[in-house]
């Protein structure tokens, strides 16, 4: 007999827009003596598999209309759904009304995410908004006292085992639980077409807005050891590490995560060539060459101490070339859009090292949000995808061909460097990076310091920092950051501009024989 809590399933109605396991499930069913409602396509599988069934249609002697729009919005569906069991009155109305109890529930719904990331026109997005389906869900999980509600196709097995080990019945802790992640569907399902269609109008920041995702991770722990974390895919369709493909290497960590993801997004900035090396969500060393490997040698060559343990994230297939100079150094995970079957053999030597593959590169420019929580609330920006169009020359020289190319790196690398963030770069590799420091003129001593005691470690007499340019992602509030980049041997400097001291830091540029130029354009990443 099935315990006191438990109960027993007699009426199963099955609707579901993903086949998988459909008739597995539905023959499990009906080989337990449960009748079987169904819809359309998906009674069609089942009775072409042998599997009894009958038509909701039949069951409510009302049609399907409107082009199958209005099938089991209905008072026999909902009602055998939502009744209480062992009400008196809802057992009277039931009676009166003929309506069948309906104990199990198994719905997923229309494509809508995947026909929205297919690129479909408006028509074909909305056609594949879920009516009937939410309603339902929400219907079984509310009576989630007598009814099993099941919304994702890999939970069929658990079902059958938890009907099996109960004599055909569910436990109200089992329901309870399904309940729960029923209803966490229909919200993250809502959720993306509200975000879809507030795109659809133009509302960036509409009065209400909500966001749902897909667990595809739980972690070991999150930034340290005592914090829980988990990763969920959700949001915008955009290549990178949440939609990778892991080809090898341990599972991602939370700070994984978190740093693969800044070292991408650097290198999409590029169109040349480019690789970054990526050490606590700030760069190492970024380069742009004619190679991959070069540029896997200069990005290297900038911070090679600080590269130990860190990210490498290229925009380009990884050849074996470079495979083979990665794997010298300790990497944690390696990001690229394809990588070659030499350079797979080659990282395959290091079984932990995780190597990540995109199969496209994320679009710099394109819009998107990012969030980030607060005590009580989030705060929603849009990213920072600025592309830095035009520059004013505000200093007596101005920059020569080749100052000018270094600036522009140099400011695009600046716009993922922690705040602030100070970067030297000469031949668009950087020579020194300063970052996440409470004053700019601090972050400019320290990239300085990183330019010369690399120098020093590789045997070299000249700081690094000599003749390059610097970048810096806000203004120099004094004149004293930029006088300390001058100490180090810059010979030009681009910044926003907008200081209140703005003619002095001229002046001082001046005074030395500098070319600067102002972007009107901050970079600030905290």
């Amino acid at each position: 007999m099935p315990p006191p809590s438990s109960s027993r399933i007699r009426r199963a109605l099955i609707s579901v827009s993903d086949k998988t396991d459909l008739v597995e499930f539905g023959r499990f069913l009906s080989d337990n003596g449960i009748e079987v409602l169904s819809t359309g396509g998906t009674a069609n599988v089942l009775r072409d598999a042998g599997v009894q069934v009958t038509e909701v249609s039949d069951h409510t002697g009302f049609p399907e209309i409107l082009d199958g729009r209005v099938k089991t919005l209905q008072p026999l569906i909902h009602g055998g759904l939502l009744a209480k069991r062992g009400d008196p009155d809802h057992q009277r109305a039931m009676d009166e009304l003929g309506i069948a109890p309906i104990d199990l529930l198994a719905v997923n719904l229309y494509p809508f995410e995947a026909t929205v990331a297919e690129g479909a026109d408006f028509d074909a997005c909305v056609e594949n908004i879920d009516i009937g389906g939410p309603a339902m869900i929400r219907a079984a999980a509310k009576n989630h006292e007598s009814v099993t509600v099941v919304v994702d196709p890999a939970d069929y097995g658990i079902v059958m085992k938890e009907m099996k080990a109960n004599g055909g019945a569910t436990t109200a802790s089992f329901r309870k639980r399904l309940a729960a992640k029923a209803y966490a569907r229909t919200g993250a399902y809502d959720a993306a077409i509200g975000g879809w269609f507030n795109e659809q109008v133009g509302e960036t920041f509409p009065d209400r807005i909500a966001f749902g995702g897909k667990l595809g991770q739980i972690m070991r722990h999150g930034e340290n050891p005592h914090q829980l974390a988990a990763f969920y895919r959700g949001g915008e369709c955009r290549p990178g590490v949440a939609s990778a493909e892991q080809i090898q290497g341990k599972e991602l960590s939370y700070n994984n995560f978190n740093d693969t993801d800044t070292a991408f997004e650097l290198v999409a900035e590029f169109e040349p060539t480019a690789l970054a090396i990526i050490k606590h969500a700030n760069p190492c060393g970024v380069a742009v060459s004619a190679t991959l490997v070069d540029s896997y040698a200069m990005a290297l060559a900038c911070d090679p101490e600080s590269a130990f343990g860190g990210i490498v994230a290229c925009n380009r297939a990884l050849d074996a070339a470079t495979a083979e100079e990665i794997v010298k150094l300790f990497t944690e995970v390696v990001i690229a859009p394809e990588v070659d079957p030499a350079a797979r053999k080659i990282l395959a030597a290091k079984e932990n090292l995780r190597v990540l593959v995109t199969g496209a590169m994320p679009d710099a420019a394109a819009p998107g949000m990012s969030l980030k929580s607060l005590a009580g609330g989030f705060l929603l920006q849009g990213r920072d995808n600025a592309v830095l169009e035009e520059m004013k020359v505000v200093t007596r020289r101005a920059p020569t061909e080749a100052e000018m190319a270094d600036l522009e790196f140099a400011f695009t690398v600046c716009k993922h460097v922690k705040s602030n963030a100070i970067v030297y770069a000469k031949n668009k590799v950087t020579v020194g990076i300063g970052g996440g420091q409470t004053s700019r003129v601090n972050s400019s001593r320290v990239a300085a310091w990183k330019a010369e005691d690399t120098a020093r470690a590789a045997g070299e007499k000249t700081s690094r920092a000599a003749g390059s340019v610097v970048a810096s992602d806000a203004f120099f509030p004094f004149a004293d950051g930029l006088l300390a980049a001058a100490g180090a041997g810059v010979t030009a400097i681009i910044q926003p501009g907008g200081s209140r001291r703005d003619d002095e830091v001229i002046a001082a540029a001046d005074e030395r024989g500098l070319a600067m130029v102002f972007t009107g354009m901050r970079h600030f990443r905290h």
